[in-house]
């Protein structure tokens, strides 16, 4: 008779607890390389994102300046005040006002700047006068006391003088033999100073604050300017500045000549298109000695001789 006891000795040597701790631990150790596999691409794909960011920041970070000069993106260039038709209307809206105010009978005149629309000067004959605002003892202000008196009207004719009462510094303050007074301001309004004859105020008074005299060029509206001028980086270096004034034909300079780029100024100039007004340009002031031209100035961003004095 055929006997099953092969079957029941192996039972009796095979352990398959020991089969199941076996084939457990091999399943813990192809699941461990597995993680490993994982978290090595994982690694290695980390590693090759890093390496692209820094090769892109690195990129942008070493982009050479465009020589071309402004993109299409870039602020326009020179700065440029639009609607000057705008501005001189609202101008005499404003002087009508004021003078209203102040008591003139019927609609008087002004005399407006074309360029930036402020008081260009007093009317040639007013009907009644205006004085400034009265400040301390009656017909014996002190010094103190009329420059008191010039910052109320500058507050409250800003609107005509065309600028902030903060960007104007008094300059002088002075009594001439016939007995007017004068106070002189200039306008600051920006990073660099302001060069061209524009951002000036004189006002001429009598001692008992009768005004005689009223004239202002100061600029609107700077704050967006200002704002304009700072997205500006100089295309053209001081020693450039020199090179090129120097080699220019323009300023017809003596070879024993020196000249010095001193610093970046903001030169306001008319423009050429009558409803522009102004046109604000970055320059470098070149100072020269030794020759019939003392000053230069360079535009700092499209390398050109502005002006000359």
């Amino acid at each position: 008779m055929f006997s099953l006891s092969l079957g029941n000795s192996s039972s009796k040597y095979l352990d398959y607890t020991t089969m199941r701790k076996s084939e457990a631990k091999r399943m813990r150790v192809r699941l461990i390389h597995r993680l490993h596999r994982l978290i090595n691409r994982r690694n290695l794909w980390m590693t090759v994102l890093v390496l692209a960011i820094l090769t892109w920041t690195g990129c942008a970070a070493f982009q050479p300046t465009d020589a071309n000069g402004p993109t299409a993106n870039a602020p326009r260039y020179p700065i440029t005040q639009a609607d000057a038709e705008t501005r001189l209307a609202e101008a005499a809206q404003a002087w009508y006002q004021l003078s209203q105010h102040y008591g003139l009978p019927g609609k008087t005149e002004a005399n407006l700047n074309p360029y930036t629309a402020t008081l260009d000067s007093w009317p040639a004959s007013l009907p009644a006068p205006i004085y400034l605002p009265k400040v301390g003892v009656p017909n014996a202000p002190t010094e103190d006391d009329t420059r008191e008196s010039l910052r109320r009207f500058i507050v409250e004719w800003q609107q005509l003088i065309g600028a902030d009462p903060k960007q104007l510094s008094l300059v002088e303050r002075i009594d001439e033999p016939s007995g007017i007074k004068v106070a002189r301001y200039e306008q600051r309004p920006f990073r660099y100073p302001l060069r061209g004859g524009f951002g000036n105020l004189t006002i001429r008074f009598r001692s008992n604050g009768q005004l005689v005299g009223f004239s202002s060029n100061c600029i609107p509206n700077t704050d967006r300017i200002q704002a304009t001028l700072s997205g500006l980086t100089p295309k053209v270096t001081a020693e450039q500045a020199i090179d090129h004034v120097k080699t220019q034909q323009t300023a017809s300079l003596p070879a024993n000549a020196k000249v010095e780029a001193r610093q970046l100024v903001v030169y306001a100039q008319p423009s050429k298109e009558p409803s522009i007004g102004l046109e604000i340009r970055l320059a470098w002031e070149v100072e020269i000695t030794g020759a019939p031209v003392t000053r230069v100035y360079l535009d700092a961003i499209s390398d050109e001789i502005i002006a000359t004095s």
